[in-house]
């Protein structure tokens, strides 16, 4: 890519797209075409027909995607199959039909079978059973990897697909029924340490209780909102109000329990979004060896790359972690008659590390960076 090619971030206000994109300007790349929902709905074939005809984009790099952890997953099945198979069946078909140069598409690593050998390698797909929580948005992204592999076959494109592993960071989505685990942890847990503070202001502005009311039917209706999500106070104490109208919780500290989903004993492996954008942009910008062959085909070096750190943390260090970093003084619960996922899911980054790059924030500073996000842009 050159710094004036007309480069498409599909889904660039999202976790990863906005990641990238910032990634983009950094180095210099100034012609990004974006989209919002509002202005393209990439479900709509024939609205993203004409936005290809329109501004012909040179290079595109697919984020747009529905997701979700596993609540969201198992509950919205038929939304996560649809909407995911339309918009990369959409964005994938007109980029071939407008000769771009070469397109990124984001796959991810629940495409693996639930049994999957540990480390991940990318041979490893359709190898055996995908986790049933979360099978209909895999199957989604393994047809999109198939997709750009079979237009690279029969039309000569050049398409590559990306599995990251889970992803954290700015603009993540914090949804405690539709967020991934680390974020919903996060919130949880800070939810947890503003109630054992007595903070009943604050959570009810995070929360968002409608028609805020004030004194102790504030603090019911607040105390009623954070236990639907698995966060209760186990001890009060007695209620004040200070000069200021704020409401607050006098006599000892009483003691707060945040729920867990499952047991905590599955192993994850989590990335910095930022890292991962810029393992996205270095691979468009790699030359990936594609030379035609005899046969009119195309090879290519470069088709399929886990992007991750090789490195993994069960979800209940994860959460004793979170605890950590928040300042959370009370207790975590893990509800093991909720389900678990897959047991162990660890990527085998060795590709990614053979063509020279490799991610660069480790877990404890990303959390800590994305804490402060947090509390900046999504807690006040």
């Amino acid at each position: 890519m050159e710094r004036k090619s007309k480069i498409y971030v599909a889904g660039h206000k999202g976790l990863v797209g906005s990641a990238i994109w910032r990634n983009l300007e950094g180095k210099g790349y100034a012609n990004l075409i974006g989209r919002t929902f509002e202005e393209l709905d990439l479900r709509n074939q024939a609205a993203v027909e004409a936005f290809f005809a329109s501004e012909k984009p040179e290079y595109v790099i697919l984020a747009a995607a529905k997701v979700g952890g596993i609540m969201a997953n198992n509950t919205y099945r038929g939304e996560f199959i649809y909407e995911n198979l339309m918009v990369q069946n959409n964005v994938i078909h007109q980029a071939y039909v407008h000769g771009v140069k070469k397109l990124l598409f984001l796959g991810s690593t629940c495409i693996y079978p639930k049994e999957c050998p540990q480390p991940m390698k990318e041979e490893y797909l359709l190898t055996g059973p995908l986790e049933q929580t979360n099978e209909p948005y895999a199957i989604a992204k393994i047809a999109g990897i198939k997709m750009c592999e079979s237009y690279n076959i029969q039309y000569g494109t050049n398409f590559i697909s990306v599995m990251p592993t889970n992803l954290y960071g700015p603009n993540d989505n914090f949804d405690l029924e539709k967020s991934h685990v680390l974020p919903a942890l996060l919130r949880k847990i800070h939810l947890g340490k503003l109630l054992e503070e007595g903070e009943f202001d604050a959570i009810a502005r995070d929360v968002e209780v409608v028609e805020i009311v004030e004194g102790v039917e504030m603090v019911e209706e607040v105390k009623r909102a954070l236990a639907r999500v698995g966060v209760k106070r186990t001890d009060d104490g007695g209620l004040t109000t200070d000069d200021e109208g704020r409401t607050a919780v006098i006599g000892h500290r009483s003691s707060v329990a945040v729920e867990i989903w499952g047991s905590g004993t599955p192993m994850r492996e989590f990335m910095w979004s930022e890292d991962m954008a810029d393992a996205c942009v270095f691979l468009m910008e790699t030359d990936d060896g594609r030379r035609t062959t005899d046969g009119g085909h195309q090879s290519a070096v470069i088709d399929r790359v886990n992007i991750g750190t090789g490195k993994e943390i069960s979800i209940r260090d994860l959460a004793y972690l979170i605890k950590d970093i928040v300042g959370f003084r009370g207790e975590v619960v893990f509800n093991s008659s909720k389900p678990d996922g897959t047991m162990r899911k660890v990527t085998d980054v060795s590709k990614l590390h053979s063509l020279g790059w490799s991610h660069k924030v480790e877990l404890a500073e990303g959390i800590r960076r994305v804490y402060d996000w947090y509390l900046k842009n999504k807690s006040t």
